[in-house]
């Protein structure tokens, strides 16, 4: 893995991952395809979906534990306040020594920035929520949420996926 390569495919998802319009039902739908590709691959994660800092879609699947759920608070957290995915501000490195939470003073019981939360923006407005998913291993949390999206907005995987690690 290497961290400028996949920070530039990063930026690449969050500029063509973006929709025309997204709401509650849209929120329904992404949820619904998140909750069905994790069990096609027979692993369980948490979901949580957020519009304007709201919780619009909550799943914690069988298998799942509480502290997945907690996890995709805190990405979604991280997501809300600084508008990118939690993958890509982990994977930034530090400036002066400090990450982009530590420079903020960030409680860490409050932000995660490990992968899995991503920006759900919409053409016209910019970002008006967060997408997270937690319970694999951070890389695979964050490709579970590019495959939905890039679904749901009609983007071909193979365009904007990291490179296998």
């Amino acid at each position: 893995m290497e961290p400028d390569r996949d920070l530039e495919r990063m930026a690449l998802q969050e500029r063509r991952l973006r929709l025309a319009r997204f709401d509650a039902a849209s929120a329904w739908r992404l949820g619904e395809r998140l909750k069905a590709l994790a069990e096609a691959r027979g692993v369980a994660v948490a979901i949580e979906i957020r519009i304007a800092g709201r919780p619009v879609f909550a799943y914690t699947m069988p298998g799942s534990t509480p502290a997945n759920a907690d996890w995709a608070r805190r990405k979604c957290n991280t997501v809300d306040l600084l508008q990118h995915a939690s993958y890509a501000i982990g994977r930034t490195p530090p400036k002066e020594g400090l990450t982009a939470v530590q420079r903020m003073g960030l409680p860490v019981r409050d932000y995660a920035v490990a992968g899995g939360g991503f920006p759900l923006a919409v053409d016209g407005a910019g970002v008006i929520g967060a997408v997270a998913v937690s319970g694999l291993p951070e890389r695979d949390d964050h490709a579970l949420v590019v495959e939905a999206l890039a679904e749901l907005c009609g983007v071909a995987l193979a365009e904007v996926c990291l490179p296998a690690s």
